[in-house]
């Protein structure tokens, strides 16, 4: 019996000696360590990096932990009127006093429209996605809610939104405001958000505007002349200092720091993401140059 046990036991390590020796022959062996990239470390609190056409976490940092999300909020903006039934880009809205007021009261970041000007809806997303303009996000709420008055109007676009955060089936996200800047229950999540702008980013139109650095819009003014506006520029300046980069959206605020949404494309290949509460907005873009490159390397 115990010769039958030492003769199995010797079979064993004859199998395995002869198992690795083909493993390190085919380089198997070394195949391992060279794809296990070591995580980067980002400043930001909470990150998150999936493929972009299969779903798949690359990377995650407290990637479901609420956040205020300053003006990435604006995505979702975006997608509510872009799904909205029958939609017309070239319907023009007239800006309003309380747009302008608004921007004054919250010191809020601005597509500096005109008071009395026609502007279209393409032209108030371009004005919502670049130069992050909470007067346009204002505008578009106002256009697209659905109300007798224009409290009731902002009220409704804004329930627009969280129904679809709860359709995504996105469950630590909600909105409290069209822009981001919130009344203490305006957050999401790394994760969330990736999926809030991987799903925008199936409309064509979306993706033109997040991808765009510069944009002129021409509006019409209370006389019926044409104004040219000063050039919006877009604030995601990945676009100029990493390559391949496609979107999509910054953001900031005193309780959400520096946050910032990014897409880029490499070989056919996209990785989506999001940093949340970095530290700078040079820091969130350091931020996302990292987990883009550790994310590209994982796919």
């Amino acid at each position: 019996m115990k010769i039958d046990i030492q003769g199995s036991r010797l079979r064993r390590a004859v199998g395995a000696a002869v198992t690795t020796g083909a493993v390190i022959a085919s380089g198997a062996l070394y195949a391992a360590p060279a794809q296990a990239a070591t995580a980067p470390s980002v400043v930001a609190k909470g990150g998150y990096v999936m493929n972009n056409a299969t779903g798949k976490s690359l990377y995650t940092k407290a990637a479901d932990t609420r956040r205020s999300t300053g003006s990435t909020t604006k995505i979702m903006t975006a997608k509510v009127v872009l799904a909205q039934k029958n939609l017309n880009l070239d319907a023009k809205v007239t800006i309003q006093m309380a747009y302008s007021d608004y921007i004054v009261k919250n010191n809020a970041s601005s597509a500096r429209l005109i008071v009395g000007d026609k502007v279209t809806v393409r032209q108030l997303l371009y004005g919502l996605m670049l130069p992050s303009g909470c007067d346009a996000a204002y505008a578009l709420a106002d256009k697209f809610g659905t109300g007798s008055t224009r409290a009731a109007r902002v009220k409704s676009f804004i329930g627009k939104m969280n129904a679809e955060a709860t359709k995504m089936g996105l469950k630590n996200t909600h909105f409290d405001s069209f822009d981001g800047i919130g009344k203490g229950s305006n957050y999401s999540t790394p994760r969330d958000l990736t999926k809030i702008a991987s799903s925008a980013m199936k409309s064509s139109t979306f993706r033109s505007i997040v991808k765009t650095k510069k944009y002129t819009a021409k509006t019409v003014t209370k006389t019926g002349s044409t104004r040219t506006m000063a050039p919006w520029t877009n604030t995601n300046t990945l676009l100029s200092s990493y390559s391949g980069t496609i979107g999509v959206k910054t953001g900031s605020g005193p309780e959400a720091k520096y946050c910032l949404v990014f897409a880029a494309t490499r070989n056919g290949k996209t990785v989506i993401g999001t940093v949340l509460a970095s530290s700078s907005a040079t820091q969130r873009e350091t931020d996302a140059k990292k987990l883009l490159g550790y994310g590209f390397g994982k796919i």
